[in-house]
């Protein structure tokens, strides 16, 4: 048991992110006319609309909640007057909000997908495995905040600490449920399958248009 647990929770994060880091430095170096999410909107428009929203908002936010809540220890929240309780309770009800936001947007993306004629025909297995992942990851984390209520502060915060500071402890990983350790090991799957697939695009957000100088538009003016 020992021996899984160091395999599980030490060897396959590392695994997975090594993954992360080198297959998409690859892909980019390789395949640059295929690092995009290959758009479908010109497939149908409609539908996309609420589903991308909602996923996109939903995901976003869930990402910096993890990375406030699990890598900032609590002492740092103690110091601002939110005790392990309180920070349960923010965490509680913030990820029970952005989760059925993203779970509700990759479910109306994934009916979408395999509802629209057009859109199924160009659909690719890698396709069916990454939103497959997505479901599987979001789904499992909303049902762990709406029926786990377990307290992750002094298990799963500080063994992801460990991972990033490089020195894991897997035994902390011990006590926790069935239900986050499934969610824990698809996030690490899903993160080491991502370069392979369009969720590539996560780093081609348009995010130096905020720092570009505007552009003015000026109305020609005929001559008569």
């Amino acid at each position: 048991m020992d021996l899984w647990y160091t395999v599980i929770f030490t060897v396959f994060p590392y695994v997975c992110l090594t993954t992360f880091v080198v297959g998409h430095a690859y892909r980019y170096v390789t395949d640059r006319f295929g690092w995009n999410a290959r758009s479908s909107e010109f497939l149908e428009k409609k539908r996309l609309f609420a589903g991308s929203v909602l996923f996109h908002a939903g995901i976003i936010l869930t990402v910096f909640g993890h990375a406030g809540g699990l890598l900032i220890p609590q002492r740092v929240f103690d110091l601002f007057g939110i005790d392990a309780q309180g920070h349960m309770t923010l965490a509680y009800w913030s990820g029970l909000a952005v989760g059925i936001a993203a779970f509700a947007g990759v479910l109306l993306l994934a009916w979408r997908r395999l509802s629209v004629a057009r859109l199924k025909a160009v659909t690719t297995r890698n396709d069916l495995v990454a939103l497959a992942g997505l479901v599987a990851v979001i789904g499992v984390g909303l049902y762990n905040v709406v029926f786990g209520h377990f307290n992750v502060l002094y298990t799963v915060a500080p063994w992801i600490r460990g991972i990033v500071t490089f020195t894991p402890d897997p035994g902390l990983m011990r006590e926790v449920p069935l239900s986050y350790q499934i969610h824990v090991v698809a996030a690490w799957a899903l993160l080491g399958f991502s370069p392979f697939s369009r969720l590539v695009h996560i780093w081609s957000a348009p995010l130096f248009y905020l720092l570009r100088p505007p552009i003015v538009f000026r109305r020609r003016v005929r001559q008569f």
